[in-house]
C-alpha cells in the first residue's frame, strides 16, 4: 500500500509539472528523495512509463489537431507534409544526443544538486529570453500559428530542447525559449513543445524500458502502483495542459522562472546544510 501511495505521488508531481517550464525530471527526483521512493530500478522505470501516460494526455487534447494533419499527410497536401517534417527536424538533435549520451546523464547528473543548478540558471534564461523576446516582437514579426513554421524555426526549437537533458532545464521550458528565439508566438512556441514531446518522450521512453531487465520479476504490488500511477498522470495533465495554455494568452512566464530561481536556492541550502543529499 506504501508503494502504491508514493507511486500515486510522484504521478501528480509529473502530471503537473511535465508541461509546465519548471522541470518534471528535476521534481521527481526531489520528491522521491524525500519519500524514499528513488534509488531503485523499479523507481527509474516508473518514472519512464508514467511520463507516458502524460504524453496521453497531450494526444487526446490534440487529437483533432493530429488527426487533420495525418489526414492531410495522407492526402499530399503540403501543410501536412510540413507539418511532420517541422517534427521530424526538431526532434533530430535531441534524438541523436540522447542516444549517443543517455548512460553518460544517467550516471553523472541525476542528482539533487544539478536539479537545483538546473532550476536556478533555466529560471535566469527564462527571464531573459522573455524579456529579449518581447522587445524584439514589437519590432519585428511573430509566427503566430504553428502551420506557418519554418525548418530553420524547427531546427532551432530542437537543439534548444537539448538542454533539458540535464535535470531540472525542464523539456518544456527549453523548447518554449527556442520558440521565442526564433520567432515564435508564446502559445504557439508552448504548442509545439506539446506536438515535439510526443516522439521525443516515447523515444526517450522507450529506450530506457528496453534497458529495464525487471519486468519478469516484478510483484503485484508493483504492477498495481505502475498502472494506478500511469492512469493519475494521465488524469493530472490532462487539467494542467488546458489550463497552462489559457494562462500563457494572458499573462508571461516569469513566474515560473521566480519559482524555479528561489527554489533552486532553497534546494541548495538544504544540499549545503545536508538536509538533502
Amino acid at each position: 500500500m506504501w508503494l502504491v501511495i508514493k507511486a500515486i505521488i510522484i504521478a501528480i508531481v509529473e502530471g503537473i509539472t511535465e508541461f509546465l517550464p519548471i522541470s518534471s525530471t528535476g521534481h521527481m527526483i526531489l520528491v522521491g528523495d524525500l519519500i524514499k521512493f528513488n534509488g531503485t530500478d523499479f523507481s527509474k522505470m516508473y518514472e519512464v512509463v508514467i511520463q507516458l501516460g502524460a504524453i496521453l494526455a497531450v494526444v487526446v487534447l490534440f487529437w483533432n489537431k493530429i488527426k487533420d494533419m495525418i489526414v492531410s499527410l495522407f492526402s499530399g497536401e503540403k501543410k501536412g507534409l510540413r507539418f511532420w517534417a517541422n517534427i521530424i527536424v526538431a526532434t533530430i538533435p535531441a534524438m541523436i544526443l540522447g542516444f549517443a549520451f543517455d548512460d553518460l546523464i544517467d550516471k553523472y547528473l541525476f542528482s539533487a544538486k544539478t536539479v537545483a543548478i538546473g532550476f536556478i540558471v533555466g529560471g535566469i534564461l527564462l527571464i531573459f529570453i522573455e524579456n529579449n523576446f518581447r522587445q524584439r516582437s514589437k519590432r519585428a514579426k511573430v509566427t503566430r500559428d504553428i502551420d506557418d513554421l519554418s525548418y530553420s524555426q524547427s531546427i532551432k526549437v530542437g537543439f534548444f530542447q537539448c538542454l533539458a537533458m540535464w535535470p531540472g532545464m525542464s523539456r518544456s521550458a527549453s523548447t518554449i525559449m527556442g520558440g521565442w528565439v526564433s520567432g515564435l508566438s508564446t502559445p504557439v512556441a508552448a504548442e509545439f513543445s506539446f506536438f515535439l514531446a510526443i516522439p521525443v518522450m516515447i523515444g526517450a521512453s522507450g529506450l530506457k524500458l528496453i534497458k529495464y531487465k525487471g519486468f519478469a520479476t516484478m510483484v503485484s504490488s508493483e504492477w498495481i502502483a505502475l498502472i494506478v500511477g500511469f492512469i493519475v498522470a494521465f488524469l493530472t495533465a490532462l487539467l494542467v495542459v488546458d489550463r497552462f495554455i489559457a494562462f500563457l494568452k494572458k499573462k508571461p512566464m516569469r513566474v515560473f522562472a521566480i519559482y524555479r530561481i528561489f527554489a533552486g536556492i532553497i534546494l541548495m541550502i538544504l544540499i549545503l546544510t545536508n538536509v538533502i543529499k
